[in-house]
């Protein structure tokens, strides 16, 4: 593992701040158990491909199989035995926040697992079946754009 950033203060962090501090740990320690242990330095996206996998175990969203009767139901009238998994939500926010964490604890850009081709394209896999499997879709939210500002100018003239 790469020291913590330069420059870092016994400052009170932000909830995002303390979540990011914590992911950081926590792919640390699966590093750690991995078998065979893994330095942060030969980490690659398939490392990060099979962290994501391994959280799964963890997940609470039910994701319906497509042989489930409640496949593309939204909210299924019955329980079922489909499996729980990570929410892609959940996934792609973890992501973004590792993804910072390292070059924050000195990785290169450049060489960043955590922003891999492997991995986004795991992210819009994980995102795209779990939109058909919960009947839910995963719209781009919309920036709100400031209201216009009335204008100082006169409006131009015509006919001159």
């Amino acid at each position: 593992m790469m020291g913590p950033a330069a420059g870092s203060s016994p400052t009170t962090l932000s909830r995002y701040e303390n979540q990011k501090r914590r992911d950081w740990n926590t792919f640390g320690q699966y590093l750690r158990n991995h078998r065979p242990p893994l330095s942060l330095a030969l980490c690659s996206g398939a490392h990060v491909l099979e962290f994501l996998r391994y959280l799964d175990q963890f997940g609470k969203t039910k994701v319906h199989t497509q042989l489930c009767p409640f496949f593309g139901h939204p909210n299924p009238p019955a329980p079922c035995p489909c499996p729980l998994r990570q929410a892609w939500g959940s996934l792609d926010a973890l992501i973004g926040r590792l993804r910072a964490a390292y070059e924050e604890n000195g990785g290169k850009p450049e060489a960043n697992p955590f922003a891999a081709r492997a991995v986004r394209l795991y992210l819009r896999e994980v995102r795209d079946s779990q939109s058909k499997a919960r009947g839910i879709s995963y719209e781009k939210k919309k920036r709100k754009r400031p209201p216009p500002q009335p204008s100082s100018l006169p409006p131009p003239e015509r006919g001159i």
